[in-house]
């Protein structure tokens, strides 16, 4: 990855946010434990997103893995010792990790995960947390709670679900095996599947696209997705619908008719 310009203060220099353009780049940086999440990385998430979330010259946030050998291969096991053993810990570790993934479902802006090498254990969470998956050819897929012996709440396994269906995702939890890239694909687990050469320019290619396209649009598109995984009796339609009339009202609905009838590209400014 090229060095971005804007360095983001996190609490571990294990998870690196840099600003590049209009990409939040989000890096797991522990390529030692093969890019393992530990509990100072889960606590320094929710303050990247935010700062994400809170800067209008971001329109994109790209999770990525550091070096080319994993995305992230789940939790730093190495921790379990001291952060996940005896019920104290083990709800203080599960509270961090909790607030960490309900900011990336319910973040207001685009998120991809840009995959190479190992996406296991709660690197696959952090991955079905975000709304695009591009993975490389050489990357590889699991959730091996079942060999660990680690009990896997319903909200995680309702995200996989609604991506892969019950059947893959009972596939997944009940066998705790490794599923290629090929695989991921063919069960809808990734949207992209490109050489691993070209996986960074591709998703590169593919934020710019998104990041150039109308943002308040995009955010009324993402607030409705993040209700849809709502419960239905806790979801806030009025505030999707409110979304939709400020698109209709905004600055960049005239700049869209008007580069739409002069044959030209739109310049939207998020208002």
């Amino acid at each position: 990855m090229n060095d971005p310009a804007v360095p983001i203060r996190t609490l571990t220099d294990k998870l690196i946010a840099r600003k590049e353009s209009a990409i939040g780049w989000v890096v797991f940086n522990n390529p030692e434990r093969h890019n393992a999440t530990s509990y100072e990385m889960w606590q320094s998430l929710p303050l990247v997103l935010d700062a994400y979330v809170s800067d209008p010259e971001v329109r994109v946030i790209v999770f990525r893995g550091a070096g080319e050998k994993a995305f992230s291969a789940g939790a730093d096991i190495s921790q379990f010792k001291e952060k996940r053993t005896g019920a104290e810990a083990v709800a203080e570790y599960n509270a961090a990790a909790d607030a960490a993934n309900r900011a990336l479902r319910e973040c207001a802006k685009p998120t991809i995960a840009m995959i190479r090498g190992y996406c296991i254990g709660g690197g696959t969470a952090v991955a079905v947390g975000c709304d695009i998956r591009i993975a490389a050819d050489d990357a590889r897929f699991g959730v091996p709670a079942a060999k660990l012996g680690l009990g896997y709440r319903f909200e995680g396994i309702r995200r996989l679900a609604s991506i892969v269906g019950p059947s893959h995702t009972a596939e997944i939890f009940f066998t705790a095996r490794q599923f290629t890239a090929q695989e991921a694909l063919q069960m809808g687990l990734v949207n992209r599947l490109v050489p691993a050469g070209e996986v960074e320019a591709h998703t590169r290619d593919y934020a710019g696209t998104i990041a150039v396209n109308a943002p308040l649009t995009i955010a009324a598109v993402k607030r409705s997705l993040i209700e849809l995984h709502k419960d239905p009796s806790q979801r806030d339609l009025a505030s999707c619908q409110r979304m939709v009339d400020a698109c209709f009202e905004s600055e960049d609905y005239k700049e869209g008719q008007a580069a739409f009838m002069a044959k030209r590209k739109p310049q939207f400014k998020g208002r």
